[in-house]
């Protein structure tokens, strides 16, 4: 099994070189300022953007942003709607960053922040850091069934898995590249989540969590995980607890 770094931080340590994953479906609204705002940190350096068969004017508006010519940013196409799972699959066998974080094509989470994941693997302690919505930071109220099953399925995460984190669902998961170059990652749709936090903890790797900035969006603003994707959720949960 891996173990994070027992040493003590690092900040002299340099950065490693880090790449920003993003699966887009039917984003047309928000996607060009979503990029522009990931391209305004200095510390990205590879930009990945996965079009999962958009049907709103997504995939034009990704098409301009690919003939600005930009060299951090590479846009790949999937001819129909596979699922974030897919796409995000799609998008880690095409980074060559050291440290990939994955970032929603929307406005809930904060490019900004970016530092605050990194560092915790820069300075040679953590493998994989998760932005907890959780810990204190400042958030737009979420939906309070959505608090539930966010929380419901974190408690199934840490009883069947031995650990203490705050927000298994979150979506700013920052990682070293190694962590998925030999995972099989079989999810399509939003099991991503559980199904690579399970694999994570069950190689032993130990989460370091941030707190991050979180403004939720409502379904009429386009939000698109419901509460059928929870028993979904818990069942892969068990899948990887149980039967690999």
């Amino acid at each position: 099994m891996r173990h994070p770094p027992s040493n003590p931080p690092n900040p002299n340590a340099p950065k490693p070189t880090f790449s920003v994953v993003i699966p887009c479906y039917n984003e047309v609204n928000t996607v060009k300022d979503l990029v522009t705002r990931v391209l305004a940190e200095e510390i990205v350096d590879e930009v990945i953007i996965i079009d999962d068969g958009s049907t709103d004017g997504s995939r034009d508006v990704l098409m301009e942003i690919e003939a600005q010519g930009n060299s951090k940013v590479r846009v790949l196409y999937h001819e129909r709607n596979r699922g974030k799972g897919a796409a995000l699959v799609t998008g880690f066998r095409k980074t060559t960053g050291e440290v990939i974080v994955i970032q929603d094509a929307d406005f809930e989470y904060d490019p900004r922040e970016y530092g605050l994941l990194l560092r915790p693997i820069q300075e040679g302690v953590a493998t994989v850091v998760y932005g907890s919505r959780f810990l204190g930071g400042p958030r737009k109220a979420m939906n309070f069934w959505n608090m539930v099953a966010n929380k419901g399925l974190t408690l199934i995460t840490n009883i069947l898995f031995n650990a203490i984190i705050s927000d298994m669902e979150t979506c700013y998961k920052c990682f070293r590249r190694e962590v998925v170059e030999d995972m099989k990652i079989n999810a399509r749709g939003f099991e991503f989540e559980p199904e690579f936090t399970a694999k994570v903890l069950r190689q032993g790797i130990r989460i370091v969590e941030v707190p991050i900035s979180y403004y939720g969006r409502e379904y009429d603003e386009g939000k698109k995980i419901k509460w059928t994707d929870a028993p979904i959720a818990a069942w892969t949960l068990f899948r990887y607890r149980f039967f690999g």
